[in-house]
């Protein structure tokens, strides 16, 4: 077989995506996309655009930090959605696009004119990925869909928090970051397949779907038993020990799911009785004396400090981590030699830092993407790109100018139930 030359560049180069998505589902999916290399065009209403924008604090340099921990690598148009002289930029837009990324409520996109049957007479091949809250078969088909009340349909909050206390959601949209990550999975799937046969797909990926999919074992363990799952807190339902611990100077997790490990570990503790019980040979065994097994290897671990436990359990194999916070983590990420964060310059903030795109292409994380965009700020060079008088469209209020309103015009706007209507977390 011939095997081909490596290839240059990102892998999505000469992709185009369109993204009429808000908020933290839709815009994180077309993120990944951005970091892979496509060029996404974030569509958003003229003087308000996405709401993340404003919410805050914290702010950097006056924008919303949620804003701009979702929008690297994009260029920002705003339309009008809602007005007919918009409709010419947007099928002109629709026709050079490979991908469609939305997340309105259901029938909106429909009402908008840019549901799939409508979008696909424009461009055949098109690849058309909603996000929904609840997904479009169930019903009442209307639910709006956020991340928390997902969190807690889903089960996820009960099996989150301190076994006695109160179901606890997860310290960020967990749910929402992971349906972003399966609609990129899904929209790169289609793209694959429209290579080789020249068609286009409709997926769709629903907040509740993910949240479910991404219980895995748990979910498993209840579907087959028949059993609720319960709260473990910081330990793990079927793995003994598989928690933090706290040291003489500060928290560390430790990890050690096999019989060998748990062997190594007694050993990095100087604990032989430990390794000598047979009630606590095995995990099965460890799981059933959970109780005396952590309340043994707590007293251990605070006689030495969390460098000193961490030296040791490195030196024996065991797996084991400082608790970190978050800043500290990036900086650890920065001196073990690999960064997880970039600095861009951000055309009103000035330099500004951003997480890093988590790929690593042939062994590179790549260069710095674009920073996230004002408002508009690429409306006429997007509109300019595909022949579209830019100047005609702002004047008419259709389209606005870098983070300002168009001038007064008559168009019909949406009104505040209709902004209700778009997002799904």
């Amino acid at each position: 077989m011939a095997v081909s030359a490596p290839s240059t560049g990102a892998p999505l180069t000469g992709v185009r995506v369109l993204d009429f998505s808000r908020v933290l589902a839709g815009p994180y999916c077309t993120q990944l996309l951005a970091d892979l290399g496509a060029d996404v065009i974030k569509v958003e209403r003229p003087g308000d655009g996405d709401e993340t924008r404003s919410w805050g604090p914290p702010f950097a340099g006056g924008v919303a930090t949620y804003y701009l921990s979702l929008n690297r690598g994009k260029r920002s148009i705003a339309i009008d959605l809602a007005d007919a002289r918009a409709r010419p930029a947007i099928e002109r837009l629709v026709a050079t696009s490979d991908v469609v990324i939305e997340n309105f409520r259901s029938g909106v996109a429909e009402r908008l004119g840019l549901g799939y049957e409508t979008l696909v007479k424009v461009r055949e091949d098109l690849v058309y990925c909603s996000i929904t809250g609840f997904g479009s078969g169930r019903e009442p088909r209307s639910r709006p869909g956020y991340d928390f009340i997902v969190q807690a349909e889903s089960g996820l909050m009960s099996i989150t928090g301190a076994p006695d206390g109160p179901p606890t959601k997860v310290g960020v949209a967990l749910v929402d970051v992971l349906c972003g990550v399966h609609a990129a999975v899904g929209t790169l799937a289609a793209l694959t397949e429209r290579a080789r046969t020249g068609a286009g797909r409709r997926l769709e990926v629903s907040l509740i779907d993910a949240a479910l999919a991404s219980l895995v074992n748990v979910s498993q363990a209840a579907l087959a038993t028949g059993e609720e799952a319960r709260r473990y807190g910081n330990s793990h339902a079927s793995i003994v020990p598989y928690e933090p611990y706290e040291t003489a100077s500060g928290w560390i997790a430790v990890a050690a799911p096999n019989d060998g490990l748990w062997r190594r570990l007694c050993e990095a503790c100087e604990r032989p009785d430990l390794l000598a019980d047979p009630r606590i040979a095995t995990n099965p065994g460890r799981v059933e004396h959970r109780e005396a097994v952590v309340g043994t290897l707590a007293e251990t671990f605070r006689t030495r400090t969390a460098e000193e436990w961490l030296a040791r359990l490195d030196e024996a194999g065991v797996p084991a981590g400082k608790v970190r916070g978050v800043r500290e983590a990036f900086e650890a990420a920065a001196a073990a030699g690999d960064p997880a964060s970039v600095r861009v310059e951000h055309p009103t903030i000035g330099e500004l830092t951003l997480a890093r795109s988590p790929f690593r292409i042939d062994g590179d994380a790549g260069g710095a993407p674009t920073a996230p965009p004002l408002l508009g700020q690429h409306t006429v060079e997007v509109l300019s790109s595909i022949g579209i008088d830019a100047g005609a469209l702002l004047a008419a209020e259709v389209a606005a100018g870098p983070d300002r309103p168009a001038a007064t015009a008559e168009p019909r706007g949406l009104g505040p139930r209709e902004i209700e209507d778009f997002a799904h977390g």
